[in-house]
């Protein structure tokens, strides 16, 4: 069960992170939240789809690595197979806190990753931020500005009625049927058919762009079946 503490230097002075990937370490996910900042470097790599919340009270933005839960196509052993490691992955086992109103690190002590034998340092020897935790701290800096970008631009999709579910339906070269379901994406008609004033309303939020790397992103779907394929043979 994951255990958020407020990461200092006294208490972890000795913890290390182990930053190679594998399934042991929490990589096997089908998923990964993302964000419009994010979105030019994750559609070069994955479909960027959108599913509702836990809650089902809204929807966020995914990184789509695998065709069902707890698949992911683009992990073999120890290797994340893509150039782009989206940051929701990377960013583990950290994670950002609030105490007040002002950001803090924390960590998740009971993540795999979190060791005390191997792995990248934390800390100094004699307390300071080791280069590692500085680009962690970057890296949880970046995503957290990131999100804030998240209910706007979704906002945005819903009062325009540009999101829609789909249903993937695959057959592989086993002769099996798969279904991938419960996603939504751009529905491009809708889009197409906006007035002027809506798209110049989009493009100003920044938002406009964000939707054709969504739809850029679609093309990725190709590649995760034709890596789904490959596992039948391996």
């Amino acid at each position: 069960m994951p255990k958020p503490v407020l990461l200092n230097n006294l208490e972890h002075r000795d913890v290390r992170v182990i930053t190679r990937r594998g399934a042991e370490f929490g990589d096997r996910v089908m998923a990964a939240p993302t964000f419009p900042a994010e979105f030019r470097d994750v559609q070069a790599c994955y479909p960027i789809v959108f599913r509702k919340t836990v809650d089902g009270l809204g929807f966020e933005s995914i990184a789509l690595f695998g065709l069902q839960e707890g698949e992911n196509l683009f992990l073999h052993g120890d290797r994340w197979e893509a150039p782009y490691l989206p940051m929701m992955v990377e960013r583990q086992p950290f994670l950002i806190g609030l105490s007040g109103e002002e950001l803090m690190i924390n960590i998740d002590i009971n993540h795999p990753r979190v060791s005390l034998t191997e792995g990248e340092q934390v800390f100094k020897p004699h307390g300071g931020n080791t280069e590692f935790l500085e680009r962690s701290n970057s890296l949880l800096f970046t995503i957290h500005n990131g999100l804030q970008a998240v209910p706007g631009f979704l906002a945005a999709l819903l009062e325009h009625e540009l999101l829609e579910s789909f249903v993937l339906e695959v057959e592989l070269n086993d002769g099996s049927q798969n279904q991938l379901v419960g996603l939504y994406t751009i529905n491009e008609d809708r889009l197409q058919a906006l007035g002027e004033d809506a798209v110049v309303k989009l493009h100003r939020a920044g938002y406009l762009q964000s939707i054709y790397l969504v739809l850029a992103s679609l093309s990725n779907f190709r590649m995760l079946i034709d890596r789904k394929n490959a596992t039948l043979h391996a």
